[in-house]
């Protein structure tokens, strides 16, 4: 892989890592910043997906929508399919809690388990790209 190709494929796993840094933090003040935990959660699967079409030469158009993004993904490996199901689930996260409403706030096992899906697309991910990619 080109040396820029994979500093920007490094560049968003680093944020992506930046989030699930930070929906860890947010999950462990008391009182935990629940909304602001899945909010990080949907753009550490966003960033993850967007890495790896990065890395594959995939262009994608500035979106939020993980179906949308995993889609694109499926075309490259359709080994990340089931991921991909339980991914989706967190890209309503990228803007419910974001303005007043109301919207029902997961319980703190509902959030860990997303956090646990944001996580595992992350690892997965790695697992697929060269390791000159990784941060």
């Amino acid at each position: 892989m080109q040396p820029d190709k994979a500093a920007a494929v490094r560049g968003w796993l680093s944020k992506a890592a930046n989030d699930l840094r930070g929906a860890r933090i947010d999950l462990d003040v008391d009182p935990p910043l629940i909304e602001d935990a899945l909010f990080h959660c949907q753009q550490a699967a966003e960033k993850s997906l967007k890495a790896f079409l990065t890395g594959h030469d995939r262009p994608f158009k500035k979106t939020h929508d993980l179906d949308e993004l995993g889609r694109a993904c499926l075309e490259v490996d359709a080994s990340l399919d089931d991921r991909m199901r339980s991914v989706a689930t967190l890209t309503v996260f990228a803007w419910e809690f974001r303005y007043p409403g109301d919207t029902q706030v997961p319980s703190m096992n509902e959030v860990r388990d997303y956090l646990a899906i944001a996580e595992s697309l992350y690892t997965a991910i790695l697992a697929r790209l060269p390791h000159t990619c990784h941060p």
